[in-house]
Parts: structure tokens; sequence; C-alpha cells
């Protein structure tokens, strides 16, 4: 534990709310410890909304039903 602490630049009592669940610790210090892991590049998949089924149906949801399309402008007739 003092390893991983020491390489995520941060205390041993840190490590330890982190382990317990704190929300109240910071993104950057979980990304320290992500990093002193190996495991930081799995925090990409997070914001993914391609692993977000639910953020995928509200979006959905929230787009327009139907589209109204301009006229096409009136421009000079040949005849």
């Amino acid at each position: 534990m003092a390893v991983v602490a020491e390489r995520a630049f941060t205390s041993r009592s840190t490590l330890q709310r982190i382990e317990a669940g704190d929300a109240s610790v910071s993104i950057g210090i979980y990304t320290g410890v992500l990093q002193a892991l190996g495991l930081l590049e799995g925090l990409g998949n997070l914001a993914d909304i391609g692993n977000d089924p639910t953020g995928q149906v509200l979006a959905s949801a929230a787009l327009p039903k139907r589209v109204h399309l301009a006229p096409p402008p009136a421009g000079p007739r040949n005849g």
C-alpha cells in the first residue's frame, strides 16, 4: 500500500479513503492511483457512450421527433 501511495503522490490515509469508497477524494487522486496501478487506460471507458445503454436511450429520447425542412429558395425561372 505504501508503494502505491508513493507512486500516486498521495498519503496512505488518502489511499485508505479511496479503498473505503470516500466520495470526497478528488478525481485527480483517483487518476494518480489508477496510473500507479497501471489501470489508467480504463478511465476513458467511463465516459464512452458506447458503454452506457441508458445514456444512449436518454440521448435518443431528446432528439426531435420530426424535422421540418425549409422550402427551397425561389430563384429565377428558366422558361
